[in-house]
């Protein structure tokens, strides 16, 4: 049997890719839809591409990988298990997870020993986010930014040309590129997780809106705008505009792709009415943060909402690679929705305080139900595989400081969520001993597919028993 090329297996994976996505285009907008069985080829459905593809599963679906982080670091003893192994009992922290946990692996004695202080000082929250994707010791200054090239980055390198936005970054934060912001170091590396470069960032969306309308909208940013202003005025949806094209594509498919693409349009509704409400109708701001325009003043929705756009993203193909900052290290954010009005970061140097480690731990037990959240609708999502799309993720979930009151960078908070398309082995609690994270990402830029990376950041080599 002949044996693909690279180019050729590229090639194929180009155009089984465009062969699956689907558009609804009309005035204004381009919807992309998820891949439906009925309008595949028989040979995709009949056999499984070359097992080197680029970002596939085993099965045939798109694999995708994101990294979402959280601040602070979280309380070693309400995050971690008391036992390793596939019975392990869930932490508190780690409860939410509950209803996904067979899809859950646990990953203990993980470091990150660039963000240590070492002859640099203080700035332990700017190493620790500028070091969480690259793996490499930042260089200390608010004027001259280098860092280095982020794995999801360098993942979106070899696969990105595959969908239509090589990778998407999102936060739920202002963003900041310029001037000082922690003890020294450039805001660029507290802002911002994904580096194109060394000294480039690549800023990161905090618009639901703006997010929604480069997924869902047709044109320049500037003509975007524009049917979206047209739309708000006429209280119109996007999808008013690609009816006649929706019902044609309604006749085309069989019973159960008729209903997949009805519940992904009500989908796609639901979510620009959230958008809408969420922009007019916003709760009073938190006096302790700063959400500029064009984000929701409510910080649990505008989470939520920006996880949901992202499992849109995921399930139309529309990229395979994300990262998504929560909140930036450093985040003095209050919670007085579930009764704690103090700053987060204020908290985090708690000094063995009983009551305010409680508080802390409330605010660990708040982020990781946001987070699985998104896992319970990843999971309740049919893949073209007939798999979920959790099961067809890489989720990383994970902060680059271990205990906030210490800042210590080792045996890092990290997750990984999702079975990689049975590529990696859940449903399990494992301790490495002191690895450098790194070594879990080359791990997973195997799995999606990347090619020819020896090194990563400062990785000693892949991760045993992923």
């Amino acid at each position: 049997m002949k044996t693909q090329s690279a180019s050729e297996i590229h090639a194929s994976q180009k155009f089984a890719s465009l062969s699956r996505r689907r558009f609804l285009r009309g005035l204004g907008a381009c919807v992309t839809l998820p891949a439906f069985a009925s309008l595949l080829p028989v040979k995709f459905l009949a056999a499984a591409p070359p097992e080197d593809a680029l970002a596939t599963t085993i099965t045939g679906a798109p694999l995708r990988t994101a990294f979402v982080y959280f601040p602070n670091g979280a309380i070693p003893a309400a995050w971690w298990p008391s036992s390793p192994g596939t019975d392990f009992p869930l932490s508190r922290t780690l409860q939410p997870l509950a209803p996904n946990r067979k899809l859950i692996q646990l990953i203990g004695g993980l470091d990150h020993l660039n963000a240590t202080a070492g002859l640099d000082g203080g700035g332990d929250h700017a190493r620790a986010s500028g070091t969480f994707l690259t793996g490499v010791r930042m260089k200390k200054s608010a004027t001259e930014i280098h860092a280095g090239i982020s794995i999801d980055q360098t993942i979106a390198r070899q696969v990105g040309h595959l969908t239509p936005f090589p990778s998407l970054e999102l936060t739920c934060d202002a963003g900041r590129n310029t001037g000082a912001c922690d003890s020294g170091y450039s805001c660029a590396y507290q802002y911002n997780l994904a580096w194109s470069s060394p000294t480039t960032p690549m800023t990161p969306e905090a618009s639901p809106r703006q997010l929604f309308e480069r997924l869902f909208g047709a044109g320049t940013p500037r003509e975007r705008l524009a049917n979206a202003q047209r739309r708000r005025q006429e209280e119109r949806s996007i999808l008013d505009f690609v009816l006649q094209d929706a019902q044609a594509m309604h006749q085309r498919l069989d019973g159960r792709d008729r209903d997949k693409l009805d519940q992904y349009l009500t989908g796609v509704r639901e979510l620009e009415s959230r958008i809408q409400r969420a922009d007019q109708h916003g709760e009073a701001r938190d006096p302790m943060t700063f959400a500029p325009a064009g984000q929701p003043a409510n910080y649990e929705q505008h989470i939520q909402l920006m996880f949901d756009i992202l499992l849109l993203a995921f399930q139309t193909d529309s990229t395979r690679v994300a990262t998504m900052l929560l909140a930036h290290d450093g985040s003095n954010r209050s919670f007085a929705d579930i009764g704690v009005p103090e700053g987060h970061h204020d908290l985090s140097h708690h000094d063995d305080n009983p009551e305010k480690i409680e508080k802390i731990t409330e605010i660990d037990l708040w982020y990781v139900q946001q987070f699985g959240k998104f896992l319970d609708k990843l999971a309740a999502t049919q893949d073209v595989d007939g798999n979920s799309l959790l099961h067809n993720s890489m989720i990383v979930y994970g902060g680059g400081n271990a205990d906030g009151n210490r800042h210590t960078h080792v045996n890092l908070p990290i997750l990984l969520a999702g079975a990689g398309g049975g590529r990696v082995t859940p449903g399990r609690f494992i301790t490495h001993g002191g690895k450098p994270a790194t070594n879990l990402f080359l791990s997973m830029a195997d799995r999606m597919g990347v090619k020819n990376l020896e090194r990563f950041g400062d990785s000693t080599g892949r991760l045993a028993n992923l």
